[in-house]
């Protein structure tokens, strides 16, 4: 099977061309810059999917495209409605029109719940546009990822994690790997709605737990009214739109449980562990 991976060079998007690849199949990276894609994929293919005219052509002899196209910051003149709609949508098209037989998309979990972020809105719409099209589609629904949680440790780091309300919020992020993993098996069987997260449900307060555990630190954890993050979310959209666009999702997210379906093998705390014991090695060699 010949598959093209669009968001080849973000962080799922490698362990998407890994893992269909370890599979078996001839694996296509479309992406802006292929010197950042290397040795990603079977071929590389340099396009902008922001621009129809440069697709054309490119998805010619593909049986399956998986995009995990989207961006968290909106720079450089593009916003989400730009890239995790009009983007996808250009992919699709061109898809269509080359006789594609299954296009798999990575969206969010809980989406519906968190109408009104621009993020999310974005990606809904290509949803519905996705399932409005006679080609089968497979849509991907994760908790979070795994590199989601950085931010937590980065916190920790510091000698402090922040929380929101009480901290005891739920979810299960899942590493990309384990990820791409289910998203080869969802394309696999021919699914058409799928939700997955790791295989540990935690509370924030626990997270938090295993990142100071990970650095070896007692845990400082303080707790700011839930009433400030939602002060925060209702002045954002007043704000310049690149320093308020990621803010109001991962706010958002903050506020309610993101438990999918649990599936793979990484841990959190491992990967915290891991995390913890590269840094003093990369310190070592930024000073030799």
């Amino acid at each position: 099977m010949h598959v093209l991976i669009a968001g080849a060079t973000g962080y799922l998007g490698r362990f998407l061309c890994a893992e269909y690849a370890r599979r078996g199949h001839h694996v296509t990276a479309l992406v802006r810059n292929t010197a950042r894609a290397e040795g990603l994929a079977d071929l590389l293919l340099k396009a902008e999917a922001t621009r129809p005219d440069t697709l054309c052509g490119v998805m010619d002899g593909v049986d399956l495209v998986v995009s995990s196209l989207g961006i968290t910051r909106q720079a450089d003149g593009v916003g989400y409605w730009d890239v995790d709609y009009q983007a996808n949508l250009n992919l699709m098209r061109e898809a269509e029109a080359a006789g594609v037989k299954r296009f798999a998309y990575v969206h969010v979990l809980q989406a519906e719940a968190m109408a009104g972020v621009p993020l999310v809105d974005a990606k809904a719409a290509f949803v519905t546009a996705l399932q409005a099209s006679d080609m089968p589609a497979t849509v991907i629904a994760p908790s979070g990822y795994f590199s989601d949680m950085s931010e937590i440790l980065s916190m920790a780091r510091a000698g402090r994690v922040w929380l929101f309300g009480d901290g005891t919020q739920h979810l299960n992020p899942i590493h990309g790997a384990d990820l791409a993993a289910a998203i080869a098996d969802a394309t696999d069987a021919g699914r058409g709605w799928v939700e997955i997260g790791g295989p540990d449900v935690m509370t924030q307060n626990q997270i938090a737990r295993a990142a100071f555990a990970a650095l070896g630190k007692q845990p400082r954890i303080t707790y700011l009214p839930d009433a400030l993050r939602r002060t925060a979310l209702a002045v954002l959209p007043i704000l310049p739109r690149r320093a308020s666009g990621p803010a109001r999702f991962f706010l958002t997210a903050l506020g309610m449980d993101m438990v999918a379906p649990r599936f793979g093998t990484r841990r959190l705390a491992d990967h915290f562990a891991g995390l913890a014991a590269e840094a003093p090695r990369q310190e070592k060699g930024s000073r030799t």
